[in-house]
């Protein structure tokens, strides 16, 4: 299988995990140093454990849960231990205040460490209308 496959593969379980309100699985898939900047963030996440720390506030302060996400159009960059990869999704929550859909544009940055996949850098911003 190649590089960019695998890199697809492994965002298609970073995906599925987030889907499944599966954090112990989708944060294993990110080094503890990876950095994450959403637009629902005020501040750069600047660790796993920060990103970790924001979805609890998440699911405390607004009841947050995840009802589904896809992702379309995936784009795959190599760059021989690093790769870039983009993707459309499309994401569905619930929060104290209803349900709500989003269409985002994502990129996530891998670095392949002992033959495995894994992020080091997430990045989320809504798709233009």
């Amino acid at each position: 299988m190649s590089d960019s496959q695998d890199i697809i593969n492994t965002a298609l379980e970073i995906i599925d995990a987030f889907s499944s309100n599966d954090r112990k699985r989708y944060f294993e898939m990110f080094v503890p140093e990876a950095t994450f900047i959403f637009y629902t963030a005020p501040r750069l996440l600047d660790s796993r454990a920060a990103y970790e720390a924001e979805w609890e506030a998440w699911i405390r302060n607004l009841e947050f849960h995840v009802i589904s996400c896809v992702s379309t159009q995936q784009y795959v960059q190599v760059y021989g231990d690093f790769a870039i990869l983009t993707h459309e999704t499309t994401t569905h929550v619930s929060t104290k205040g209803g349900e709500q859909t989003a269409h985002e544009r994502e990129t996530i940055i891998f670095r392949k460490i002992s033959g495995r996949w894994m992020g080091v850098h997430e990045h989320m911003s809504l798709l233009p209308s």
